[in-house]
């Protein structure tokens, strides 16, 4: 079953969704590439860890997906045989780490294995400010002083847009940086009603661009992780304005 919405699903932007639907985002747009530039080229699926050390007060409430690992409760090093114990003086604690696996994708010639385009799903821990962001935009940067192309791909309303002169207003963007073209980029602005686009993919000249079908590639997702059974539940987060909610709430699934 396929997404209700003609465009981005705005109840698939919460917190506790985001994480699934953007690991499974990824792996769709990467087989509709698969498709079109084999053999010439290669789409490898990496991704960037974020650590980031998580108050006491906010263990519990942590996602599943970024939970703490701990040793046993109960099991106790054991001293080497054979060496004194020395006891120390104190005893503190190592802080409580969050760690975030964000996948992107890397267009690369199958030959000599050179970086050809890198593909993004912005996640929420890219638009806020912070040190996430400050390295995504030397990502960003790394990229655009080099020889490969970006795509930028923007489908979370909340939290500042990355920085672009002259951006229009919109809720969702796409962004394709052609190396050839900076810093002039190519952009698509998206609003809460429109219909997501089909986005070329840049290869090396003289090949032409690949294509990537963002509504179709959300549709698989919410298809395969059966969406539309546990989605529901509440309101979008964040909230839809008064006009823009009166209108999602017409494409909202009966309850079953």
């Amino acid at each position: 079953m396929p997404s209700p919405f003609p465009g981005m699903n705005p109840w698939i932007e919460q917190e506790g969704i985001w994480v699934d639907f953007h690991a499974a985002f990824i792996p769709a747009i990467r087989r509709q590439l698969a498709q079109q530039v084999l053999p010439k080229y290669i789409v490898l699926m990496e991704e960037q860890v974020s650590i980031h050390e998580v108050p006491a007060s906010r263990v519990r409430s942590m996602r599943p997906d970024l939970a703490i690992t701990r040793p046993e409760r109960g099991r106790e090093p054991r001293a080497a045989v054979g060496v004194a114990e020395i006891e120390a003086p104190f005893h503190p604690r190592l802080p409580d780490e969050d760690v975030e696996r964000q996948p992107y994708l890397e267009i690369r010639d199958r030959e000599n294995r050179e970086l050809v385009t890198v593909i993004e799903l912005l996640s929420p821990s890219n638009k806020r400010p912070g040190e996430d962001r400050w390295k995504d935009l030397e990502k960003r940067r790394a990229v655009r002083g080099g020889t490969a192309h970006l795509v930028e791909i923007d489908l979370l309303r909340g939290y500042p847009p990355m920085p672009l002169d002259d951006r229009p207003e919109c809720a969702y963007s796409v962004l394709v940086s052609r190396a050839e073209r900076r810093p002039v980029v190519d952009f698509w602005p998206i609003d809460v009603r429109d219909r997501l686009p089909v986005v070329p993919i840049p290869l090396r000249s003289p090949d032409g661009d690949a294509r990537v079908d963002l509504r179709a590639a959300l549709d698989q997702v919410y298809d395969d992780a059966g969406y539309v059974h546990f989605i529901y539940q509440g309101n979008p987060s964040p909230a839809l304005a008064p006009e823009d909610a009166e209108w999602a709430e017409s494409f909202l699934p009966a309850a079953s």
